[in-house]
């Protein structure tokens, strides 16, 4: 078990970033067409211990700046920019060889899709052994042995039978388990999670959630969660950063983000969300539009068309991102604020 972080007043650990991403830009080429712009100059710290959530609707750009990060993005065909320092060196500029050491040993990563994530031809005992003995240099019976371990340690049942299992031969909980397995074993200092429950039903996303929480305790692990779904950012992140058209448009701490939320997109996804005190039949709100529907961040806010609150200046110039009483917020006419 990991020591207790020293945390200001505000709830935050002291610690220096363990993970420090500046100015972060991907976009998509394609010969004669205009460059596609999927992560627009997003900036984040996680600390030690720490975790973190990156929150939005698909195609803000949650995934696509996970695969940047870890540099798992096409060679080809994508322009990166920025910079994600992690122990003093920047990621996106390592060499290939060296990349390849630090991912699995000291930066993992938990897929969305387990089933298409796992090597269906390979048994499951073969995948964490393969982490083991390429990061840690185990031998075949010692990483085997510990494999075992690490297949208990994440609630599977029965895991030396299980390591001769194939991924089809598993459930869904338990292939997500097995990830969850291979990304911890050889106890990596930063975990990623792209949407690790989107596949599974509420009784297995609540024990895989805290799993994660679990882990990241007993490990000391740091965690980026990366979700749409609020209801895991309200049981698990510290940090939340709300993603919009590839740019960060609020980041608060968990719980001042849902008591008083600034954004009107902030506002929007917390409102669309059923609620056990409302009264019945009440309708849901809904946020118009699409993700499609944006204007350019260079001349405007991206979420102009679809906001409640946009006034002239929304759709003319561009919100510059404002810091204040560690709330960070990007927009022309917020939510009124109400006591925090």
């Amino acid at each position: 078990m990991t020591a207790a972080l020293q945390r200001t007043p505000g709830g935050s650990p002291t610690t220096e970033p363990l993970l420090s991403v500046r100015d972060l830009r991907v976009a998509f080429t394609r010969r004669g067409e205009p460059d596609t712009v999927a992560v627009d100059g997003v900036s984040f710290d996680v600390l030690p211990g720490q975790i973190v959530g990156l929150v939005g609707e698909s195609g803000c750009g949650k995934s696509v700046t996970s695969m940047a990060i870890t540099r798992l993005l096409p060679a080809r065909g994508v322009k990166v920019g920025g910079s994600a320092m992690m122990d003093g060196v920047d990621l996106l500029t390592l060499p290939e060889s060296a990349m390849r050491e630090k991912r699995g040993r000291d930066l993992s990563m938990v897929f969305q899709d387990p089933l298409s994530s796992l090597n269906p031809v390979v048994p499951i005992g073969v995948q964490v052994t393969e982490v083991l003995t390429r990061h840690r240099g185990l031998k075949k019976e010692a990483a085997r042995t510990e494999a075992a371990e690490w297949l208990d340690r994440v609630g599977i049942p029965d895991p030396r039978r299980r390591l001769d299992s194939y991924p089809h031969q598993l459930s869904g909980g338990m292939r997500q388990r097995a990830l969850i397995a291979i990304a911890l074993a050889c106890r990596p200092k930063l975990l990623i999670a792209d949407e690790p429950t989107t596949a599974l039903d509420v009784t297995i996303q609540a024990q895989i959630l805290e799993l994660l929480k679990e882990m990241v305790r007993d490990t000391g692990a740091a965690l980026v969660m990366i979700t749409h779904d609020l209801g895991v950012v309200a049981g698990l992140c510290e940090t939340v950063n709300v993603l919009y058209g590839g740019r960060i448009v609020e980041r608060a701490q968990r719980h001042r983000l849902f008591a008083t939320p600034r954004h009107p997109y902030t506002n929007g996804l917390l409102g669309s969300i059923p609620r056990l005190d409302a009264p019945a039949g009440e309708d849901l709100a809904a946020i118009p539009g699409s993700v499609a529907d944006n204007l350019p961040w260079t001349s405007a806010c991206a979420f102009a068309p679809r906001c409640p609150r946009a006034i002239e200046t929304c759709r003319t110039i561009t919100p510059e991102a404002e810091t204040t009483g560690g709330r960070l917020l990007r927009c022309f006419n917020p939510v009124p604020a109400t006591a925090e």
